[in-house]
């Protein structure tokens, strides 16, 4: 995350100067397609109260694909949220990438999920590393942080749709967001050894004889076991190993079809450590001999397909990643 600051002197909220404790995280999306993080500041940096802007707004921070833009401290009561929030939470802007328009409020017309891919996934890293950041500064969990149509539910914010007119269509919510910004959190504070034998981003899969999640708890549903592999998560909690029916668990969080690859929102079920086989082993966590012998040692490779457009070629190098496996993209 490239974090820049440039306060908004000019714009009559920064000027006002009211403090206020952060107790929670407020995320937007600014429904202007195309318009970046950068851009932001030469049509908000006004003055209200002298006529340069029709609009009494000011968040504390933008983000694109590329960067985040800080326009106010974080501890400055913003005015984003339309509500009470703004003397609560701390308020960010996802910019929206062009292509496409508005119509009756918050309808996306011609958005076209597969081809914006690329730069939703790195505008959503983007905003979860400015959370976790966020987080660990004042103190904060990802329960924390709501977007402004769930502070409209709340009663503490205006009537708006975002995020939730924009995430769903490339399979996410404000439920997997946070759990992004969790599974962030605690890779921070996971010690070097994981004391469970099972990193967090090893891909597993729940072996064929076990039927609960662990001793005493849930059955594990067919379809959890059968067509799909998992990521791991989390395997402590509050620097401990989480026990549960006299096991040690780890997190089980986003899914990985077996048969396409295609990686989707988790089951989020801690289960025994000892009910999974890893498939791929978190990277990092492979010892020097292993990396050595990788590199000493000779392999058959295999070549999935050939494209004539880039897009395509890198949407099935995703999915092979996503399944676990090393992949590359080669131009002749």
């Amino acid at each position: 995350m490239k974090l820049n600051t440039r306060y908004m002197e000019n714009n009559d909220c920064y000027k006002i100067g009211r403090k206020i404790t952060p107790k929670g995280i407020m995320v937007h999306s600014t429904a202007t397609p195309g318009v970046m993080a950068a851009d932001w500041f030469s049509r908000w940096n006004r003055s209200y109260k002298a006529g340069e802007i029709n609009r009494q707004v000011c968040a504390h921070a933008f983000l694109d694909d590329v960067e985040v833009w800080q326009y106010l401290p974080w501890n400055h009561r913003g005015w984003h949220a339309g509500g009470a929030a703004n003397n609560t939470h701390i308020g960010i802007e996802i910019c929206e990438p062009n292509g496409f328009t508005y119509s009756n409020g918050a309808n996306m017309i011609g958005y076209d999920a597969r081809k914006q891919k690329r730069y939703f996934r790195k505008a959503w890293q983007n905003a979860v590393d400015l959370c976790v950041m966020l987080c660990q500064k004042y103190g904060l969990s990802e329960r924390d942080i709501i977007c402004h149509s769930e502070g409209h539910k709340k009663g503490i914010a205006s009537n708006h749709a975002d995020v939730m007119h924009w995430f769903p269509k490339h399979g996410e919510s404000m439920d997997s967001f946070r759990a992004a910004v969790r599974v962030a959190l605690n890779k921070k504070d996971e010690p070097p050894d994981s004391p469970t034998g099972i990193a967090v981003d090893d891909v597993v899969e729940i072996k064929a004889t076990v039927d609960r999640y662990y001793p005493g708890g849930p059955v594990i549903p067919d379809w959890v076991r059968q067509a799909y592999y998992h990521k791991v998560t989390q395997v402590i909690s509050n620097g401990k190993p989480v026990i549960k029916g006299g096991k040690a668990c780890v997190l089980l969080g986003k899914r990985i079809d077996k048969k396409s690859g295609k990686e989707s929102v988790g089951i989020m079920s801690w289960i025994d450590k000892g009910a999974l086989i890893v498939i791929v082993p978190k990277e990092t966590e492979r010892s020097p001999e292993a990396k050595k012998q990788t590199v000493d040692t000779k392999y058959y490779r295999v070549q999935v397909g050939a494209f004539s457009e880039k897009e395509n070629a890198e949407d099935l190098l995703g999915k092979i990643k996503a399944a676990g496996f090393k992949g590359f993209v080669k131009y002749e």
